[in-house]
């Protein structure tokens, strides 16, 4: 692999520091550094060097993204979203191997190197949705790390057949077990728990579930969820995505302290319109806590854009975080908290770390999350893949 070495480059701790890449990881971070013999020499000329960037929770498959402009009618409620979006992926001719390709090269060019992506299991599709993520998970290897969960968006026990599909989608590559809403959407708990956890113990699989659910109605699935991951030793293996009922119950706080017990992860989108897990609360009582897009310009919404940057300013915003320190806490929700929670190789600048970094033109990592600058420069596994936005292969 080639022997990199970037010149004059500011850390995120101040100071200028040239880095030493070498067979893909940081060999070395100083001022001064020597250029081995035939190593390639990059001058950063005062760029800010961060970490690599992580989208933990988004959805490649459905992205819109390069289609043109999609008109959104569709209702308010969790089901009707869910309905259109069934009926509206014929008509529009989505391919989740080439929508999925392009929004994943979206986000390498602007400095993700790490995704957890969902991918639809349903009677519809079957695992046509999951096979073209793990495919394109293969493709991508060496350059983009992704995981695939496979995701009964429609429903699993209201829809026969689903978590039959469901094994199949883990059979034929997925990595980690989805669910959804067991008491809203499959109006049985304890069935619906039964099923996603007799997967992951069938596969050896991790278990990411997203509970829209508000109140106590979500607390309580929380609680089984907390059971279920003690009961199997499941600890580390379980990430809970949205927890909305975390913003609005009184018993937070206990459950904030359960979830760490469990070793639970929660994903947050951090959207402005819905109660959501507080950074500052959820790592004050020990839970893990990370960030992700959900679904970008797709047919359940506009919004969205394949740039980790810009996810953590809005969860910054959410979580009122404004003094740098804080926003640091921001950043790491999309950098090394994601990389631990997710289960991928860390993501820090040190030395004997995998050489994924970004350079871009901020005096600080406060300002390169408030104003998202350009990236001048991508790293993965110690190549260059990316200058000014662009992908260089």
């Amino acid at each position: 692999m080639t022997t990199l070495l970037i010149r004059d480059c500011q850390t995120p701790e101040g100071g200028a520091a040239d880095i030493l890449i070498r067979e893909g990881r940081i060999a070395a971070i100083g001022p001064g550094l020597d250029a081995p013999a035939g190593a390639s020499v990059e001058a950063a000329r005062g760029l800010l060097a961060l970490p690599a960037f992580v989208e933990g929770h988004t959805h490649l498959d459905k992205t819109l993204w390069g289609m043109g402009w999609y008109r959104n009618e569709v209702g308010s409620r969790l089901i009707d979203r869910i309905d259109n979006e069934r009926n509206e992926r014929k008509r529009l001719g989505l391919d989740p191997r080439r929508q999925g390709e392009h929004l994943a090269r979206l986000f390498l060019a602007l400095g993700t190197t790490r995704i957890r992506t969902h991918a639809d299991v349903d009677v519809a599709v079957g695992t046509a949705h999951s096979d073209a993520l793990v495919a394109l998970r293969d493709a991508m290897r060496g350059t983009m790390d992704i995981q695939v969960v496979a995701f009964p968006q429609s429903g699993l026990l209201i829809r026969p057949g689903t978590l039959e599909l469901l094994d199949a989608a883990l059979r034929n590559g997925a990595d980690i077990v989805g669910g959804l809403d067991p008491s809203g959407i499959d109006r049985d708990p304890k069935g619906h728990l039964d099923a996603v956890f007799g997967l992951c113990t069938r596969h050896g699989k991790p278990l990411d579930i997203h509970l829209h659910e508000p109140g106590e109605l979500g607390a309580f699935a929380l609680d089984l969820i907390i059971e279920r991951t003690l009961a199997l030793g499941m600890q580390g293996k379980v990430v809970v995505s949205h927890a909305f009922c975390l913003g609005d119950v009184a018993r937070a706080t206990s459950l904030y302290e359960a979830l760490a017990e469990a070793g639970i992860a929660l994903a947050t989108t951090a959207p402005p319109s819905r109660p959501v897990p507080l950074v500052r609360t959820a790592r004050a009582h020990g839970t893990k806590i990370f960030a992700g897009n959900d679904g970008i310009r797709d047919t359940w919404g506009p919004y969205g854009k394949p740039d980790m940057l810009q996810r953590a300013m809005i969860l910054g915003m959410k979580n009122d975080l404004r003094r740098d320190d804080e926003v640091a806490l921001a950043f790491a929700t999309v950098s090394d908290w994601a990389a631990e929670a997710c289960g991928f190789e860390t993501c820090r600048l040190a030395v004997g770390e995998r050489a994924d970094l970004v350079l871009l033109e901020a005096e600080t990592l406060a300002e390169a999350v408030v104003a998202q600058p350009p990236r001048r420069l991508v790293v993965s596994h110690g190549r260059i893949v990316a200058r000014d936005g662009v992908l260089v292969q």
